[in-house]
């Protein structure tokens, strides 16, 4: 079925009914995707993880969050690198791998004209489950995300944040043990996004999900590891108390535009950045800041001071707001996804 092949892509007809290691690793060595001439979208990507709870793998836009995702899912070769996941090869094992992952593609959408019900349905048949095994799984995919009463309402009556439960249900109903999850909040509002989190902690428990995002408060609030990507590359990987340590410093100063004040290696031990903002940020230590803070204060300067947090640790290392575009416009981003379809 064409249309359920565009909301759930590149997945395998085989079922995931062969068990998965209970915790194992996802491993990648030196991982790389090129495009010709242009740079990398990805570069030397090694991690190893854990096969269990949540993974977030933050970035910006064009980052390179999607590219990974597609490799380890097996619907797009590397340019050179290996990877592995639960002491699979995702080239000489992607059968294996496809049987015991689902994914949620960030442009996966609902087919209008389809309701919920049939849209699991079709998804478990092209996934190679039996028209009996299908049925019989759909109502427990949709109970299981409080979807019940909307599983005869037509998809496009539906709001937003009801697709997406919508789409990550299909996802569950395989009962894959690996869930990618590709910005699964994208466009969603506050309170709708705080429901979709409440339910992708609920299934940290039994799954590990590996889930990409460019919300800093996402990554903080589902990640067990986080791991910042930027232009490809993977700036660093570990728990957020792990990756304060890479910043040195254990407190942040920030004073607001428009309340600057000459600062020197003399008046600081900290690192001073200057953001795009107009504001100044000062990353430093608990005395250092204390005294900043005084200082600030007799000034009459506007600034915050508080414990460095993972907004500040994506700073600390790409030196750019998360919000900010990447080097990929629309243009270039059309032509890679172009590539990726000719690959």
């Amino acid at each position: 079925m064409k249309s359920t092949q565009t909301v759930i892509e590149s997945q395998s007809l085989q079922r995931s009914d062969e068990p998965a290691p209970a915790e194992g690793l996802l491993n990648c060595i030196h991982l790389t995707k090129r495009y010709g001439k242009a740079p990398p979208a990805l570069e030397n990507v090694s991690l190893s993880i854990r096969t269990s709870g949540t993974f977030a793998l933050l970035g910006r836009n064009g980052a390179g969050k999607t590219t990974l995702i597609r490799i380890l899912a097996t619907e797009l070769k590397q340019s050179s690198g290996s990877a592995s996941i639960n002491g699979m090869d995702i080239q000489n094992d992607a059968r294996q791998i496809r049987a015991q992952i689902a994914v949620m593609p960030q442009e996966a959408r609902l087919v209008p004209w389809l309701t919920p019900r049939q849209m699991i349905y079709s998804y478990l048949l092209y996934r190679g489950f039996s028209r009996s095994d299908a049925s019989s799984r759909v109502s427990g995919a949709l109970d299981r995300l409080e979807l019940g009463k909307y599983e005869n309402v037509l998809n496009r009556r539906l709001s937003g944040g009801v697709k997406r439960r919508v789409l990550l249900s299909m996802i569950l109903a395989t009962d894959a043990r690996i869930l990618f999850v590709d910005e699964p909040t994208t466009g969603l509002d506050p309170v709708i996004r705080a429901d979709l989190w409440k339910k992708l902690n609920e299934l940290k428990k039994t799954h590990f999900i590996f889930l990409t995002t460019h919300y800093l408060e996402e990554a903080e609030r589902l990640a067990d590891m986080i791991g910042i990507l930027e232009n490809g590359r993977l700036l660093g990987l570990g728990t957020l108390d792990q990756l304060r340590s890479i910043v040195k410093y254990q407190y942040t100063v920030r004073i607001m535009h428009g309340s600057e004040v000459p600062l020197s290696s003399s008046l600081t031990k900290g690192e001073v950045i200057k953001a795009m903002d107009g504001s100044t940020q000062i990353f430093t230590t608990e005395e250092d800041a204390e005294e900043l803070a005084e200082r600030l204060v007799r000034e009459k300067k506007r600034f915050s001071i508080y414990p460095t947090s993972l907004e500040d640790i994506f700073y600390y290392l790409v030196r750019k707001p998360i919000e900010e575009d990447t080097r990929h416009g629309p243009e270039e981003e059309n032509r890679i996804h172009e590539e990726e379809r000719q690959d």
